[in-house]
């Protein structure tokens, strides 16, 4: 990890760099890396961005209590309907496919037809496009004349699914944070709360961008002498040809990561109106990145901010805050592994000093082969609780498919929440338990 922190150190012109304490190493540099250059002699690098662009998180909040989820037959039920909806399969074919995909890449959450964004013309009641972090990235549409049409085939068959690795859709249960009791109930949380936790990404069409991106990129560094000691550390210069290109394709890649989370959440939302009634609702709480590059005003200067496995965490009143979080800061995603509690968390005026960047969840402590030699599937099975009453169903009853995901493989995420509230980066507002999920293969 330091030989990687050297190499992205010797990048022209870097302001800043940091490691979040769920850091592990990557392609280039490490999950959980911030970067920052200035706007005018900066730098964008593909490998700090990492190739799903867009990964990240979103949380909807249910109009039900755990213990109307206490029924483990129940649990079951409902994530077998989900399943139904949003294909775990890698391969499989999306259930939208009446969604052009081009006004998804170039409008983002502002290209879908209105039948999937339910509250679109119900301003007091909306949140699908006003608590997210961006509801869309404008950039120089031509650019995507550079992908291939099968990249383009591929893509609109992936909008709506999940993906593999530690992608998943889980069913949790709130418990709300004392200190920060008087948040949370701006938020709309409350204890023992339902809430849906969703964590993809761009899937095929962030690879295609990456790939050929990152080809113009190491073609532009041969040219002007650039390089480290790792190769496959690609970065160009902001005002390039290929920096440009690269930028304006990762804005697209997120356009299509936010929506793609979005009509996944649009079809759990059927998948609880299926089995509980037409009175179950799914409101947005938020919808966030940890794979991405974008212009910042950190201070009075525009700064380009790069986070591969760092999550955003504005506090209160700050100006990046979208309207409805203004007074409270926004609410920071962070999963923990498959078994284990996940996080909301606040950012705080301290978080400036990071440039407002947290962790991205738990981090792995082995690869997967090595999780695969080491766990047994017996302690995989006891950290799920198989068999009680308490049991985080899964949709694979064969947990030979998922033990590299088991939580086993990671840090443990309470150390990890613990530094970042030590370090007065961001508080803890709620524990999510997990009570069922959903996992791709």
């Amino acid at each position: 990890m330091l030989e990687m922190a050297n190499n992205n150190l010797q990048i022209p012109n870097i302001r800043y760099m940091s490691y979040t304490p769920d850091a592990q190493v990557g392609v280039g540099t490490c999950i959980g890396t911030t970067a920052v250059w200035g706007t005018e002699d900066g730098f964008v690098s593909p490998s700090i961005v990492g190739s799903d662009i867009g990964c990240g998180m979103r949380v909807h909040l249910t109009n039900l209590q755990a213990h109307e989820l206490q029924d483990v037959k129940l649990r079951r039920k409902l994530v077998k309907a989900i399943e139904k909806r949003i294909p775990v399969e890698n391969h499989a074919r999306g259930y939208f496919s009446d969604i052009r995909l081009e006004d998804v890449l170039r409008k983002g959450l502002h290209g879908l037809p209105g039948k999937y964004v339910p509250d679109m013309y119900t301003p007091r009641k909306a949140t699908s496009l006003t608590h997210v972090e961006c509801s869309r990235f404008r950039f120089d549409e031509s650019e995507l004349d550079r992908i291939p049409e099968q990249a383009w085939h591929r893509a609109h068959r992936q909008l709506g699914t999940l993906g593999n690795g530690n992608h998943f859709i889980e069913i949790q249960a709130l418990s709300i944070n004392e200190e920060n009791r008087h948040i949370a109930e701006r938020w709309g949380l409350r204890d023992g709360q339902v809430v849906v936790m969703i964590h993809s990404g761009s899937r095929s069409w962030g690879g295609t961008v990456n790939q050929i991106c990152s080809s113009q990129v190491v073609k532009t560094m041969s040219r002007l002498g650039l390089g480290t000691a790792d190769p496959k550390l690609a970065y160009a210069p902001l005002d390039s040809e290929a920096g440009q290109t690269y930028t304006n394709l990762m804005y697209s890649a997120l356009n299509f990561a936010v929506a793609n989370r979005h009509l996944m959440a649009f079809a759990v939302r059927d998948a609880f109106r299926e089995t509980f009634g037409s009175k179950a609702e799914l409101s947005t709480l938020y919808d966030l990145m940890h794979n991405y590059a974008c212009e910042e005003s950190h201070g009075d200067e525009p700064l380009f901010v790069h986070r591969k496995g760092t999550t955003r965490a504005l506090p209160a009143g700050h100006s990046g805050n979208p309207e409805p979080y203004r007074d409270t800061g926004h609410p920071a995603l962070i999963p923990g592994s498959m078994g284990t509690a996940s996080y909301l968390m606040a950012g705080l005026p301290e978080g400036a000093r990071n440039y407002h960047s947290i962790c991205h969840g738990a981090g792995r402590v082995r690869s997967r082969n090595a999780t695969k030699q080491l766990v047994t599937l017996d302690e995989f099975a006891s950290s799920l609780r198989i068999g009680q009453e308490d049991e985080i169903v899964l949709n694979h009853r064969a947990l030979e498919a998922l033990i590299d995901e088991s939580p086993q493989a990671y840090k443990d995420v309470d150390q990890i929440i613990e530094s970042v509230v030590q370090a007065g980066l961001a508080s803890v507002v709620a524990k999510c338990r997990p009570l069922a999920a959903v996992k791709g293969v």
